[in-house]
């Protein structure tokens, strides 16, 4: 069992500290620890830390995980948060540099500097992609299952009928659409009125992940470069289908690269206190996005098992440590299922995974920050099942509000934006108007009125912060505003921040068309506004660099937030994925 010592980085004394220790099994030769510090720790002083054996010797030492002229890895415990880090949306496929490692540059140059340094990274969804798998990188995950003896599991609902029968069927590599569970009839009669119907939509589904063992490999193989010595992607290449081998030849240099950058991405997680929560490709493509997505998804054994598999792996992997508490309760009635044969009772772990409620979470730092889930807690229409849900439900809104009261300011972590492009919403409440939101993900605050009035309402009350930062991803691309809420006497002033994507872009073209089209019909004075519920809003863009004839900025990058006392003063910036810097500015 490990055990973690801390040392002062500029004495060398050690800090007492009490510790608990949890592990789980997902593996002959593989286990997920999670290690809880007890300590008081002093504030904004470099600290290094170290993980010791049964024979306390370090686990760290001869691990490249530290920047030049340190032996150990370094943290600082930084309760006020002056500065930090965030972004979502990285897809290890995407043709573009993986912005993350520019977080690692970030960490490097403030490394032992409290004033500057980034008081934590924030990872506010699509930290994977479990629905849009390259394969060469669905090879590199088989080779890792194998090389660690995850564990395999049986199911129903489909040809192959547990991971080694799938690793073996025609359809394994890009073709795991024939394999994906459809709509039940009769919920298709009810809900969706004929056609076939297949439950996971996403483009890149050909390789969607199923197994419990596929998604935890995905998760070692984006967080750490260790993995990847197991991985031969030219080896791997002999099971593509002859149709398919173009295609893998083409994204294999994309995941080689890939892999190449993550000895850096690993030392910087181990360098400043990371938090993260999920969102769609976590799971999959427009998951709980209507009524009638979740009848069919959880009423068919297989994509219940499938969405139940992510959301397992998504615990051990991140959940588990924003806040273990939180998770204390389950990880005690669910610890034993996890053995030596695999993992017992799987139905029974996916349906108490399933219900588990907890998923978001706060952090009393100042300012407070605040990480809603706005996945499971839909808003459902009762008008039609294939209206989008609301992101939260009224009583999850509720718990929000709760959380807000009397706060001098907040920041609060949205993994969609609250505030979005107009003209892009407005075109997804057309293709929802004519029963088809699922192909545009029509997914925004604003699409559900129950939802939208009573976040909307939530910034209204009397005993609202003042000062909001709302953090955001989703879309692909970044963009700013400064909002203010018209006819109140004591409006707050909301910065909303949305840096999207880590390793993902919006269509080039097609964005900049939609940047022009929409300063130019829904500008701040357009008359348009007021057929909107932007009536009871003001919105000022902030523009990339100064460019005013541009809001929305189309690069992969990191963003980092940079506070100050008056909200027109905090920085927004993006570090792209080619090292270069972008700041959004405000319009004078």
């Amino acid at each position: 069992m490990p055990s973690v010592q801390l040392t002062d980085a500029n004495s060398s004394e050690l800090v007492d500290c009490t510790q608990q220790h949890q592990a789980i099994p997902v593996g002959e030769r593989c286990v997920v620890h999670l290690l809880e510090v007890s300590a008081d720790l002093p504030v904004d002083t470099a600290l290094c830390y170290d993980l010791l054996d049964q024979q306390n010797a370090s686990l760290l030492a001869d691990l490249p995980l530290c920047y030049d002229g340190q032996q150990l890895p370094v943290f600082m415990v930084q309760p006020t948060i002056k500065r930090m880090l965030h972004g979502s949306c990285r897809k290890p496929h995407y043709p573009n540099d993986d912005a993350l490692i520019q977080a690692d540059v970030q960490v490097q140059q403030s490394l032992l500097e409290p004033g500057s340094r980034p008081s934590l990274m924030m990872m506010h969804g699509d930290q994977i992609y479990a629905d849009d798998v390259a394969g060469p990188m669905l090879v590199a995950i088989h080779q890792v299952i194998e090389a660690l003896g995850l564990y395999d599991e049986d199911w129903k609902g489909t040809e192959a009928t547990n991971l080694k029968d799938l690793i073996e069927h025609p359809n394994c590599y890009y073709g795991r659409e024939h394999l994906l569970p459809e709509v039940d009839e009769k919920v298709e009669k009810m809900v969706f009125r004929g056609g076939r119907k297949p439950i996971f939509t996403a483009d890149g589904a050909h390789n969607h992940l199923v197994s419990f063992a596929e998604v935890m490999a995905m998760y070692l193989l984006v967080w750490s470069d260790t993995p990847w010595q197991w991985v031969d992607l030219d080896a791997g290449r002999q099971r593509i289908p002859a149709q398919h081998a173009a295609r893998y030849d083409r994204e294999k240099p994309i995941i080689e690269g890939f892999s190449r950058g993550l000895g850096k991405v690993r030392r910087v997680l181990a360098h400043i206190p990371s938090y993260m929560m999920f969102d769609d490709h976590d799971v999959t493509d427009d998951w709980n996005l209507t009524r009638g997505w979740e009848e069919a998804a959880y009423n068919n054994d297989f994509s219940r098992r499938i969405i139940g598999n992510a959301l397992i792996a998504y615990w051990l992997c991140q959940g588990w440590g924003n806040q273990p508490q939180k998770y204390r309760q389950l990880t005690d009635e669910v610890r034993d299922w996890f053995g030596p044969q695999g993992i017992q009772q799987h139905d029974e772990l996916v349906d108490r995974v399933l219900e588990f409620d907890e998923w978001h979470y706060h952090l009393d730092t100042t300012p407070k920050l605040v990480v809603m889930d706005t996945r499971t807690h839909r808003w459902r229409s009762e008008s039609s099942a294939n209206k989008p849900s609301g992101l939260m439900d009224w009583e999850s809104l509720s718990e929000l509000q709760q959380e807000l009261i009397n706060q001098p300011a907040v920041i609060l972590v949205s993994p969609a934006p609250i505030f979005g492009v107009k003209l892009i919403e407005v075109i997804q409440r057309i293709f929802t108007f004519v029963g088809k939101p699922l192909m545009v993900d029509a997914e925004n605050w604003m699409a559900h009125p129950g939802a939208a009035n009573v976040m909307l309402n939530i910034f209204r009350h009397k005993k609202t912060p003042p000062q909001f930062i709302i953090l955001s991803g989703d879309v692909h691309y970044s963009f700013a505003y400064d909002i203010t809420l018209r006819f109140r006497k004591h409006s707050p002033r909301i910065l909303q921040i949305t840096c999207s994507g880590l390793k993902n872009e919006f269509p080039h073209k097609l964005l900049a068309w939609f940047d022009r089209i929409n300063l130019m019909i829904f500008g701040s004075k357009s008359p348009l506004n007021f057929l909107t519920r932007r009536r009871d809003m003001k919105i000022e863009r902030r523009h990339p660099n100064g460019r005013e004839s541009r809001v929305l900025h189309n690069h992969s990058g990191v963003g980092d937030l940079a506070l100050a006392d008056k909200i027109e003063d905090v920085q927004a910036i993006v570090h792209q994925a080619d090292g270069k810097r972008v700041v959004f500015e405000v319009e004078d």
